[in-house]
């Protein structure tokens, strides 16, 4: 009997001036698909540790998380659950470095054009836009809100 056991991930979404960081991946199909910095947690990681940590492997930016969207639940089409903990937050400084090998592009998006590649079907998952919406309605929860020994 095998044992059900969800996904744990993070997502930031980051804004700045009206558009939302973005990066573009190879996930090995024929077009390229979208979405935030975003990571699986790694053993031993803190929750917000692993968002930051997400944030500068994929976009090769520093930024400062401010509040906690949630905690987001999304079973996919492959059968897989993910546990996906989300951030806001804005950007502090471009870093330059390297970016994670899976990320074709670092892109700054506005809704409008993100709703777009949403109804070209090249947004990774509907967390994307649920994310950004949640952030422009202002569901914000506080940070200690996660607690984590």
């Amino acid at each position: 009997m095998s044992r059900w056991t969800p996904r744990v991930t993070v997502a930031s979404v980051i804004e700045r001036a009206g558009a939302f960081l973005t990066v573009e991946e190879d996930r090995g199909g024929p077009e390229t698909l979208f979405n935030q910095p975003a990571g699986h947690l790694e053993p031993g990681e803190r929750i917000q540790d692993a968002a930051l940590r997400e944030l500068r492997e994929e976009t090769a930016w520093r930024a400062g998380l401010s509040h906690y969207l949630g905690l987001y639940v999304y079973s996919a089409p492959s059968g897989i659950t993910f546990h996906s903990h989300g951030f806001y937050g804005m950007a502090l400084a471009h870093l330059g470095s390297p970016l994670d090998p899976a990320i074709q592009a670092v892109h700054w998006l506005t809704l409008e054009e993100l709703e777009g590649l949403e109804r070209a079907g090249r947004l990774r998952s509907p967390l994307v836009l649920r994310r950004i919406r949640d952030a422009q309605a202002g569901r914000f929860y506080p940070m200690d809100t996660i607690h984590e020994g």
